[in-house]
């Protein structure tokens, strides 16, 4: 019997939770921001259910502050890949003209925890599957691979069911809904090695080239549409060669000074840096276990 390869077992994994998970769901939907990490998600779901279509669809909640880029890459995705696109924003945020670098927390929960449980509610969606990590933060790493939500989707960690022997329980009570996190147990290094090996296209913004940045509270900010840039406050740019190792709102999330611009190139940089994959996430100052207790992601 041939012994599977740490990639290969890693992916193995992956294509046994979403395999399972679907066929226990009423309503199952794979969350989608663009990123490395849910591009990854969503490429094991195809592989997982081909040659079918894939039975589930992509839901982007959109906070109105993504890069035109992210925009743009998740369109062209789902349409290359046959995959539904659901899109859903909060329309009473965006009425208030909220904003990520005024408003934080406000912000954060409207744009992002609210119309996060707005578009579940309205899909009415049972099983939700993600691409966040174990290894990526401290409050990720309290998750269980099948995560149960109570009504109004929120976390309780201490209420979360034993996984021995990767044995899930799918059991869902009245109003509850599961999270599922296929890629609980890959580091970002699995991560890029993956991506390399199996050639996956990803949002250019995970590549170096010579962007427009502005220093703002220590970090590198890509301004990625200027006229909200001068609403915001945000002084003149320069042109600098930087990439990003994590996606978020453009105006909070801070770029790395970089000459890596293909998939070789940033798995070696990637193996060098000793910074967090998510330092650049100026949004992540807060408590990510109080946002995820009242829903978020």
């Amino acid at each position: 019997m041939r012994r599977l390869s740490h990639l290969d077992a890693l992916e193995s994994e992956a294509i046994h939770i979403l395999r399972d998970g679907v066929a226990e769901a009423e309503y199952p939907v794979l969350l989608f921001s663009g990123g490395k990490d849910s591009t990854v998600l969503a490429h094991l779901a195809l592989k997982a259910f081909y040659p079918s279509k894939p039975p589930l669809p992509l839901l982007h909640v959109d906070s109105t502050w993504e890069f035109r880029e992210v925009l743009e890459f998740r369109n062209r995705f789902a349409a290359a890949h046959g995959f539904e696109l659901v899109l859903h924003h909060n329309e009473a945020g965006r009425a208030q003209g909220l904003n990520p670098v005024h408003d934080n927390d406000v912000y954060t929960s409207l744009m992002r925890t609210d119309a996060l449980k707005q578009a579940l509610d309205y899909g009415g969606y049972d099983v939700i599957f993600g691409g966040a990590r174990r290894e990526e933060e401290a409050t990720r790493a309290k998750e269980r691979i099948v995560s149960v939500r109570s009504n109004g989707h929120s976390w309780n960690p201490k209420q979360q069911r034993p996984e021995l022997w990767s044995t899930y329980n799918w059991h869902r009570a009245s109003g509850q809904t599961l999270r599922a996190y296929p890629l609980s147990n890959w580091t970002e290094f699995d991560l890029w090695a993956y991506i390399l090996s199996r050639k996956i296209a990803l949002c250019p913004l995970y590549f170096a080239a010579e962007r427009p940045v502005v220093e703002h509270g220590g970090k590198r900010i890509v301004i990625d549409d200027p006229g909200r840039a001068l609403r915001l406050g945000f002084a003149e740019t320069r042109m600098e060669s930087v990439r990003f190792r994590s996606l978020g709102c453009w105006p909070v999330t801070a770029a790395d000074r970089s000459e890596a611009r293909d998939l070789p190139s940033v798995l070696r940089e990637t193996l060098a840096t000793k910074s967090s994959e998510r330092s650049g996430r100026v949004s992540d100052a807060g408590s990510l276990e109080a946002q995820k207790r009242e829903g978020y992601f």
